[in-house]
């Protein structure tokens, strides 16, 4: 019985990291991106996204529940752990280990991050182009919200292996190595978006 809660509780895990968390982290990259073509285009897309009907339902129920218990799972999976390093240094023992080391960290960057847009908007902030690039101009939040934001799109990218693995979408070494090469990819590009975004409010 134990068993089957355990098996339950890391497929709706796995599944939360992707849909619809990933998802909507790949969503908010995207709107953000809209900075590199300047304040106003970056405005008009924060408004669209604020002007979405039932946003805040929509917000608690496929963004801060499914968040919740991913971080709040996440935790014991990360504390509960048996990493190998020391003993293997093959390639997944270190996927498997900054997997753990990067939720941590994004963890921290999101409630931060949450805390610093969503939580001040609610308070009547506006979120703008404006109130990012002031976040922005320190020095240490800018490094911050840089590890932040590339420990959450490794999180999620290497999180896709291990969805497709434990969902048994990728069964034999070779589609699993060959979506290896597909979840750097995704990486690469995402941090491309998200990075780009963070300097063009530089």
């Amino acid at each position: 019985m134990a068993g089957n809660r355990e098996f339950f509780n890391r497929r709706l895990h796995s599944l939360l990291g992707v849909i619809p968390i990933g998802l909507f982290l790949t969503e908010h990259l995207i709107v953000n991106h809209f900075a590199t073509r300047g304040a106003e285009s970056f405005n008009r897309a924060a408004k669209f996204m604020e002007s979405l009907p039932l946003l805040y339902l929509l917000e608690i129920v496929l963004i801060f529940l499914p968040l919740l218990y991913h971080a709040i799972y996440g935790l014991y999976i990360a504390f509960t752990a048996k990493n190998n390093l020391g003993n293997f240094g093959y390639f997944r023992n270190w996927m498997f280990f900054l997997q753990r080391l990067t939720g941590i960290f994004t963890l921290i960057f999101v409630v931060w991050h949450v805390w610093e847009t969503r939580v001040q908007a609610a308070m009547g902030e506006e979120v703008n182009y404006d109130m990012v690039a002031n976040i922005l101009s320190n020095p240490y939040m800018l490094a911050f919200y840089i590890v932040g934001v590339v420990s959450a799109i490794f999180h999620f990218s290497n999180g896709l292996w291990s969805f497709c693995v434990s969902w048994g979408i990728i069964v034999t070494p070779r589609s699993q190595r060959v979506f290896t090469y597909v979840s750097l990819l995704v990486f690469v590009l995402l941090s491309y978006v998200g990075l780009s975004a963070l300097f063009a409010f530089v």
